[in-house]
C-alpha cells in the first residue's frame, strides 16, 4: 500500500499538486495521523527554504473611511467595532514605521490602506514612498490598497515594488456572501495588473468564515494558477462589531491542515502564517513553521499580536533561523536561554521573594 504521506511529498517536490480526493483528506480525513502530515509538508518547506522564516512588520497607515462591506474587517462600513479612523499618515510617519520595521528584522515592510482603492495621483504618491524607503533600507516592501489596474500597477513597478498584495479570501461562488461592494473577479484583475507589469504578487485566504472543504481547496488551486509567490494565510479574528465572526472551525489542528494543503499546492510559494496566528494556534504555533516559513510580528491591521522577541524565541526554540536583514539592532534568543512567557524580572513569586 502506497504511503499517503510520502506520495503526497513526492508529488509536490516533482511539481504535481495532490488530488481533489487527496486534498479533501488533507483537510478532513479521520485517518490523518496530524504529526505525518506536518513531517510530508516540512519536505517540501525545507527543499525550498531550508529552516529559515522571513518576518514582515504591517504598517496600517489609513485606517477605517473604507466604503467596502467586507464582513470580516473591522475598518468596513458597516462594522460597529469601536476603532479610531484616520486618513493617510504622513511621509514623516510611514518612514519611521518602515526604520522601526527594518530595526526590528523584518525582511519585508508591508504598508496597507483601506478604501476600495487608490487614484492614479495617490499610486504616484505611494511609488515616492516605496523609491525612498528603499534607498534607505534593505528591505523589500509590500503594498496593500485596494483595486488596481494596469496604469497603477505599471508606476508601482517603475518605483520597485515588490509585492503587491490582494487577499482572494474565500472561493469564487462564497465571494458574494463576504463582500457586495466588489467581486472576487475584482480581486483576480488586481494580481493579474501586477503580474503583467513584473510586480510579484501577495496573495492568500481567510479560514474561518463558514466555507466549506471545497472552498478552501478552491483558493489553493487558484493561487497555484495564478503563479503567487506569497501567500498569507489568515484564520479569522472574532473582532465585536463585525458582520462575520468565527464559525468554530478553528481548532489548532484544522489551522494546521490548512498551512499543510497550501504547502502541497503551492510548493514553491512563501507561506505565511498570518492573522489570527497567536489565537487560533495557541500553544501549536510553532508546528505551523513545519508547513510555512514565514509569518507576521508585532500584530495586525487593527488587532495586537507577539511581540517580535518573543516570535523569535519560538522560531528558535523550534529550530529554525530568522531570515531578517542587516539593520536589525535587537538580539535573536539563544536556544539554551531560561525564559517565561510575560514581563522581565525577578523569578521568584511575589509572596516569596524578599523584595516584595
Amino acid at each position: 500500500m502506497t504511503d499517503p504521506y510520502l506520495s503526497l511529498s513526492s508529488s509536490a517536490l516533482a511539481g504535481t499538486a495532490p488530488t481533489p480526493e487527496q486534498a479533501r483528506w488533507i483537510l478532513e480525513g479521520e485517518d490523518v495521523s496530524l504529526l505525518a502530515l506536518l513531517d510530508a509538508a516540512f519536505k517540501v518547506r525545507e527543499k525550498y527554504f531550508g529552516r529559515e522564516v522571513m518576518v514582515h512588520v504591517l504598517n496600517n497607515v489609513q485606517n477605517g473611511l473604507c466604503p467596502e462591506d467586507c464582513g470580516y474587517c473591522s475598518q468596513n462600513k458597516d462594522s460597529e467595532a469601536p476603532i479610531r479612523k484616520y486618513a493617510m499618515k504622513s511621509d514623516e510617519e510611514i518612514f519611521e514605521e518602515a526604520d522601526k520595521a527594518a530595526r526590528a528584522g523584518a525582511s519585508r515592510y508591508c504598508m496597507v490602506l483601506s478604501g476600495r482603492g487608490p487614484t492614479v495621483e495617490r499610486t504616484k504618491k505611494f511609488a515616492k514612498l516605496i523609491k525612498e524607503i528603499k534607498s534607505r533600507h534593505p528591505i523589500e516592501v509590500c503594498l496593500s490598497a485596494g483595486l488596481m489596474e494596469d496604469e497603477h500597477a505599471k508606476i508601482l513597478a517603475e518605483a520597485g515594488l515588490d509585492r503587491l498584495n490582494h487577499n482572494l479570501n474565500t472561493s469564487e461562488e462564497r465571494y458574494g456572501k463576504i463582500c457586495t461592494t466588489h467581486t472576487y473577479a475584482d480581486r483576480v484583475a488586481t494580481l493579474e495588473a501586477a503580474r503583467n507589469n513584473g510586480i510579484g504578487t501577495c496573495s492568500g485566504l481567510i479560514v474561518g468564515m463558514g466555507e466549506a472543504t471545497e472552498d478552501l481547496i478552491e483558493v489553493a488551486f487558484k493561487l497555484r494558477e495564478l503563479e503567487v509567490p506569497s501567500i498569507p494565510v489568515n484564520f479569522l479574528i472574532p473582532i465585536e462589531g463585525n458582520r462575520v465572526l468565527e464559525d468554530g472551525s478553528l481548532t489548532p489542528e484544522h489551522c494546521l491542515r490548512t498551512l499543510c494543503l497550501m504547502r502541497f499546492v503551492n510548493p514553491t510559494a512563501e507561506v505565511r502564517i498570518a492573522g489570527g496566528r497567536e489565537g487560533n494556534l495557541r500553544s501549536m504555533q510553532p508546528l505551523g513553521l513545519y508547513p510555512a516559513n514565514s509569518l507576521f510580528v508585532e500584530g495586525y491591521l487593527t488587532t495586537r499580536g507577539d511581540a517580535a522577541r518573543d516570535t523569535y524565541a519560538m522560531i528558535t526554540d523550534a529550530g529554525f533561523t530568522v531570515s531578517g536583514n542587516s539593520d536589525y539592532d535587537g538580539p535573536i534568543p539563544e536556544t539554551g536561554e531560561f525564559r517565561l512567557p510575560g514581563p522581565l524580572g525577578d523569578l521568584l513569586k511575589p509572596e516569596i521573594s524578599a523584595r516584595s
